[in-house]
């Protein structure tokens, strides 16, 4: 859209992001918490792209789809938290209206691409170990392919999100009760007629997160299923372990993601959602690169050699 037609499409010409509430002594330590956590984020997620890409062992399947991860977690870490920390540290916590679509933009094309992922992360895992004689040569021609689709549908599919609430009208209020710029806390800032975009946002997080949650979660059933028939008692501790761990990470983003955007939405969620989002927006890029990754013995060595 150009200049004018902006003008000419709402009174609002920015957004001020509420976050998590107000005073200097809180903002330094959001400050100091946020920061640290997206250091670590960045660096570990590094830490596993470098070493995939420089070490032939790791030139696999499972190991194309973890740097697939880690490129994403870093992208999605940076579209928020940079400025949340920009906030807290000038406290200044407008943001244009052209600046809060663009974030949104990116927020929900990364997150759709990051169910797709995981769910085909867990398919490639069920491949290695209930159909392990065909997993080398259907994973090593499908690949680039469903690695492509993951992130071409993540972006596809939240474009049509963003056009909707982009064509809304915004008169004011103009702050928004989140830390990033979200759908349905813009939403309700419109005063537009806002049931059809609230309906088809709700379905299109449905379809992004439902299926992949659905497939991953049947993957790992599968995974401990054969895992439960392993004769070595120590092969079936490790493997459980690896499966629980992994699971308890994708149910919380999925979970938290479903609950955000899918669930029946009421005035008092508002604060509770917050909290939601904290655990796929801040939280999973951090834990991802050590649960799926770093704890791994192939990464370990490579690490040890680099």
């Amino acid at each position: 859209m150009t200049k004018l037609e902006w003008k000419n499409k709402t009174a609002v010409t920015e957004f001020i992001l509420l976050g998590f509430g107000n005073g200097p002594e809180l903002d330094s330590l959001l400050f100091l918490i946020f920061l640290a956590i997206y250091i670590m984020t960045v660096t570990g997620n590094i830490i596993i792209i470098v070493l995939v890409v420089a070490n032939e062992p790791l030139h696999t399947p499972m190991y194309f789809f973890l740097g697939n991860l880690a490129c994403l977690e870093i992208c999605y870490s940076s579209n928020i938290l940079p400025r949340m920390l920009l906030s807290y540290l000038s406290g200044d916590r407008s943001i244009s209206v052209i600046g809060c679509f663009t974030q949104y933009y990116f927020f929900g094309c990364l997150a759709a691409a990051e169910c797709y992922l995981l769910a085909v992360m867990s398919y490639d895992r069920y491949l290695a170990v209930c159909k392990p004689l065909h997993y080398l040569s259907c994973m090593n021609k499908l690949r680039l392919q469903l690695g492509a689709a993951s992130w071409m549908s993540g972006f596809l599919s939240n474009s049509i999100l963003t056009y909707l609430i982009s064509n809304l009208d915004f008169c004011g209020p103009n702050e928004i009760e989140h830390f990033f710029c979200d759908s349905f806390p813009m939403i309700k800032l419109s005063c537009s007629d806002t049931h059809a975009a609230g309906l088809v946002t709700s379905f299109v997080a449905g379809v992004c997160s439902l299926p992949p949650f659905l497939l991953t979660f049947s993957s790992y059933l599968y995974i401990i299923i054969t895992v439960m028939i392993i004769p070595s008692a120590a092969g079936r501790k490790k493997a459980f372990s690896t499966c629980s761990s992994h699971l308890i990470v994708v149910i919380l983003f999925y979970w938290s993601i479903l609950t955000v955007y899918v669930l029946p939405h009421h005035g008092s969620q508002i604060s509770l959602n917050k909290v939601f989002s904290v655990f796929y927006t801040i939280l999973t890029p951090l834990v991802n690169p050590l649960i799926y990754s770093l704890r791994n013995k192939e990464v370990k060595e490579a690490l040890q050699k680099q």
